[in-house]
């Protein structure tokens, strides 16, 4: 199933989640309990399939994407894994029209992965989103070994090393950086 939703990644020009980072948020999942899980950027369904394959058969993931086309290839995913409708909810919108009206504190986990430019903002509404104990990551936080690299300016490497700062500053999280795949920055809410 995996390998399929990142061949349609590929035919759509999307960037999945790498095997790491996938397997540490699988990890996280389980580890958290998470029921209740966003997911900010659906692609083709890759990190949404590692999520689900961490949380309990009851569990729902409620994944936004503003792109139909790659919701309707993660479906084909969600199909293929054999998983129940009910254990997905996907929502097509710009995320930071949809955010702020989900529940806060009514989710175990948030996973960001969508437009590096939305970043901070995903973050901020993730934090308020997550229950005590709830866990945040951030896909991409290494940004191809950039953000390590004082030398490099650019735009998105200055907003996702931001990023990073910001989560370090919040005394509601936990945070550490796990160099899984192009960097997943985790933290939990206190």
């Amino acid at each position: 199933m995996l390998l399929r939703a990142r061949e349609r990644a590929a035919q759509l020009g999307c960037s999945p989640v790498l095997p790491g980072a996938g397997a540490a948020l699988s990890v996280l999942a389980a580890a958290a309990g998470a029921r209740a899980v966003v997911e900010i950027g659906t692609g083709t369904g890759v990190g949404s399939l590692y999520l689900l394959r961490g949380m309990p058969s009851d569990g729902v993931l409620t994944t936004i994407d503003l792109e139909v086309e790659h919701q309707r290839a993660a479906k084909e995913a969600f199909t293929e894994e054999g998983l129940r409708p009910t254990r997905t909810r996907t929502i097509s919108g710009r995320a930071l029209d949809v955010l702020p009206r989900l529940t806060d504190g009514g989710y175990d986990m948030v996973f960001v992965d969508a437009d590096k430019e939305s970043y901070p903002g995903y973050v901020e509404q993730a934090v308020r989103l997550l229950r005590p104990g709830g866990v945040l990551a951030v896909d991409n936080a290494l940004w191809h070994d950039r953000v390590a690299d004082p030398a490099r300016r650019d735009e998105l490497t200055t907003i996702i090393r931001e990023v990073g700062r910001t989560v370090r500053g919040d005394d509601r999280l936990l945070p550490a950086m796990l160099p899984s795949g192009d960097g997943l920055l985790v933290a939990v809410r206190r």
